[in-house]
């Protein structure tokens, strides 16, 4: 098997709804002259040979190297159009994380978002428990994803590199998730298996359970077709569940991406609609209302998925009660994302 054929293999592994949810995460294998990534907002469960991004190592490295605007729109135009010329093929728009990728020595890299990850990486006593139980990972504090973060990383991992001899094969960041790098697959799945396990057994200590618990109740069609007629288009499409504990504020750049950061949970009116729409400058992705939670979009797909991260969302903040509970993003980091250009390509292609 050739390194693209096991990138693919490792992205429809690590692609399962255990690590993933919608077009979240990323993929890369990398020679000495070409990165092959996945493509923004692509699911790694839809990869192939064939849709992989091949960029060009030398022109992305130009990038480390350039001055960059002050003002984040314009700096991360100038990043996308770099990143544009580095392509080599027509597979389409690279990940933002593909200069980050482009950093580690190692063959492999994958990029997930477990819950199970993600009730550290959102708790409060979040490094304190990753320096305890992986104190050869380095844990990054959360940073504005794509060019931002890059650097920095690029720059710890120097650090890292100068400190230990070699470059960390576990990335921790903050609010966000887990980066593995190896040479090997079965490297990859070993320190993956690893990782999951541990976790595992200090929710398990903790009395945390790692499994989301929802209240089921019967649908109703009534309030169903009262959220399309309140939100218009963007609730063309419904999906439900029963209720279950809900996060009420922002957890990660994927939860904000696919279910927004706070749900609608005042009456059904028009009035109450366009208020938060004047609040939050969109209209909300997940409803609550009476004994049901409801994903909204316009198409089932988006429907879905906003429910699905909603519950994602809710295991996530269950789980940080094993490391202190959970922290919220801060508004500078939520509107970052609220009003990235990328993110919102992103969210476009599932």
């Amino acid at each position: 098997m050739n390194d693209l054929d096991t990138i693919v293999e490792l992205s429809h592994e690590f692609g399962s709804v255990d690590y993933v949810k919608g077009g979240g995460g990323n993929t890369s294998v990398k020679n000495e002259e070409t990165l092959w990534v996945k493509p923004s907002g692509t699911t790694l469960g839809g990869l192939s040979t064939e849709t992989f991004v091949a960029m060009n190592r030398a022109k992305i490295n130009e990038l480390y190297a350039v001055e960059t605007p002050a003002e984040s729109a314009a700096r991360e135009e100038l990043v996308k159009n770099m990143m544009a010329v580095a392509v080599e093929n027509d597979a389409g728009r690279p990940s933002v994380e593909a200069p980050l990728h482009n950093v580690f020595d190692a063959k492999f890299v994958v990029h997930t978002h477990p819950a199970l990850v993600n009730g550290l990486t959102c708790a409060k006593g979040g490094e304190a428990g990753c320096k305890q139980m992986f104190p050869d990972a380095l844990w990054v504090e959360y940073i504005d994803p794509g060019y931002t973060l890059c650097m920095e990383v690029r720059e710890r991992i120097d650090q890292y590199k100068t400190a230990n001899g070699k470059e960390p094969a576990l990335l921790v960041l903050q609010n966000h998730g887990i980066f593995i790098s190896a040479n090997t697959p079965e490297e990859i799945r070993s320190l993956y298996t690893h990782f999951m396990d541990t976790l595992k057994v200090a929710y398990s200590k903790a009395g945390v359970s790692q499994h989301l618990a929802v209240v089921e109740t019967p649908e109703s069609p009534v309030t169903e077709e009262r959220i399309k007629t309140v939100f218009g288009t963007d609730a063309a499409f419904v999906a439900s569940s029963g209720i279950f504990a809900y996060s009420p504020g922002p957890i990660t750049p994927d939860h904000l991406v696919y279910s927004k950061a706070f749900p609608f949970c005042s009456e059904l009116t028009v009035e109450a609609a366009a208020a938060y729409r004047a609040e939050r400058g969109y209209d909300p992705k997940v409803v609550v209302n009476g004994d049901r939670i409801y994903g909204i979009g316009n198409s089932q797909i988006n429907a879905d998925l906003a429910l699905e991260l909603a519950q994602d969302g809710a295991l996530v903040m269950q789980l940080t009660e094993a490391f202190g509970g959970i922290n919220y993003m801060t508004d500078t980091q939520r509107e970052f994302i609220e009003n990235w250009e990328v993110e919102s390509y992103r969210s476009k292609q599932v």
